[in-house]
């Protein structure tokens, strides 16, 4: 394996909140020295050395927003991005009715403009763009960007959203009536600089929707792996609630939806714009307040490690083949945690061009094509996006041919 150079924060006084400021951080869940997840090498850079970062959640005690000690500039984190959501079908169908909902809720029209933040390849503007509704993506990484530009057609910005951004489109003249922020927020390092730039550019009675992981979901079931460096916040309604208010916007609806293992469709608009539904209330969940809540993470975590490489160890006893299936960035906080490498798993596949021939960061196991999975009839396959394991056994389900197995290690290990 390549020579590990490991990368600590600059040190600072009293690490504080990203959002709120406060410096009562609670210690969460400590995943050792990990790579950047979406930092995948060719087969030159593995005889390179690999840059490791710490891996830390912690929770404000002053406005309970789970988040990362540290992580690395957005500028590092997105320069050679190749997740492309086209490539998920489910993906693809979530956004499709997601616009249909949209487009008939909020009477958009030709008249309308819809701008969409870290719209990546345009899967999700094309369905408004068939209707004749103006849209302009923001995606700050230009390969999905240009994929968007080229393939779909969108007019694409490739730039970091805050309100920098914001105030150039009011100047010239674009107020977004529909603004689209979907598993953004999470990402960005500076939420306040975000929510804010979305306020100034909503049109006076314009909305925005905005999807995130909802916390309590992983919490509940241990989805651990959902934590890598680009994700710096991990939301609840209520977090997600106060980022809005500060900045003048009110979250007038809420819809849980199933995507990503859980996640939470927030609406919002200017305060006083929109009668706010009940739903809002009843979703709000007061034991996220508490550091208790979170202290069972851990412990979690934890047991799915064990578990997995339990399994792992005995299939090899029993001089299994195994390898995976997908290079989502979840997968590569499963394996950097576990430690797993070429020694468990020969190799993983996924659909996308875009990452079959390289390696995944800190295991260094070679992507290849799904093809592979009928040439090489592993005895097991650890599907690595467990968000899709539907689509992705019924796509694959010609493994059972050879008595092949999916094995999911989350929310607990399970062979299917």
């Amino acid at each position: 394996m390549p020579q590990r150079e490991v990368q600590q924060p600059a040190p600072a006084a009293q690490p504080a909140c990203r959002f709120c400021g406060g410096t009562h951080l609670h210690a969460v869940l400590d995943l050792g020295m990990s790579p950047l997840a979406n930092a995948y090498r060719s087969e030159a850079q593995l005889l390179q050395p690999e840059t490791f970062y710490p891996l830390r959640a912690v929770l404000c005690e002053s406005c309970f927003l789970m988040q990362l000690t540290s992580s690395p500039p957005p500028t590092e984190l997105f320069q050679d991005y190749r997740y492309f959501s086209s490539f998920s079908a489910t993906m693809s169908q979530h956004a499709r009715a997601y616009a249909e909902m949209a487009a008939s809720r909020f009477g958009l029209s030709p008249q309308s403009l819809v701008v969409e933040i870290a719209s990546n390849d345009g899967y999700l503007l094309r369905y408004f763009k068939e209707r004749s509704i103006p849209v302009l993506g923001i995606e700050p990484a230009r390969t999905v960007a240009e994929a968007a530009m080229h393939h779909h057609g969108i007019p694409t910005l490739t730039r970091f959203f805050g309100l920098a951004l914001a105030q150039e489109l009011k100047a010239k003249g674009q107020r977004a009536d529909l603004v689209v922020a979907n598993n953004v927020l999470a990402h960005v390092p500076d939420p306040n600089d975000f929510v804010a730039g979305i306020a100034c550019l909503l049109s006076e009675r314009g909305v925005v929707t905005v999807e995130f992981p909802d916390v309590a979901s992983l919490l509940d079931e241990g989805q651990f792996d959902t934590i890598y460096h680009e994700h710096c916040s991990y939301l609840s309604l209520q977090s997600a609630e106060r980022m809005f208010r500060r900045h003048g916007l009110t979250v007038f609806d809420v819809d849980k939806i199933g995507v990503h293992g859980g996640s939470l469709r927030l609406y919002a608009c200017r305060d006083g714009t929109q009668a706010v539904s009940l739903r809002v209330a009843s979703l709000r969940d007061p034991a996220l307040e508490h550091a208790a809540a979170y202290e069972a993470l851990a412990q979690k975590a934890h047991a799915i490690k064990r578990d997995l490489l339990g399994f792992l160890i005995e299939a090899k006893r029993q001089s299994k083949r195994l390898c995976a299936y997908g290079a989502p960035a979840k997968g590569n906080t499963l394996l950097n945690f576990c430690g797993i490498r070429t020694d468990f798993l020969d190799f993983t596949v996924d659909i996308s061009p875009h990452k079959q021939g390289l390696y995944l960061p800190g295991s260094g196991i070679p992507i290849l094509a799904p093809e592979a999975l009928k040439k090489e009839k592993p005895d097991y396959v650890l599907i690595l996006p467990w968000n899709l394991k539907n689509e992705i056994m019924h796509e694959h389900a010609y493994i059972r041919d050879w008595d092949g197995h999916f094995v999911l290690a989350i929310p607990q290990l399970e062979i299917c």
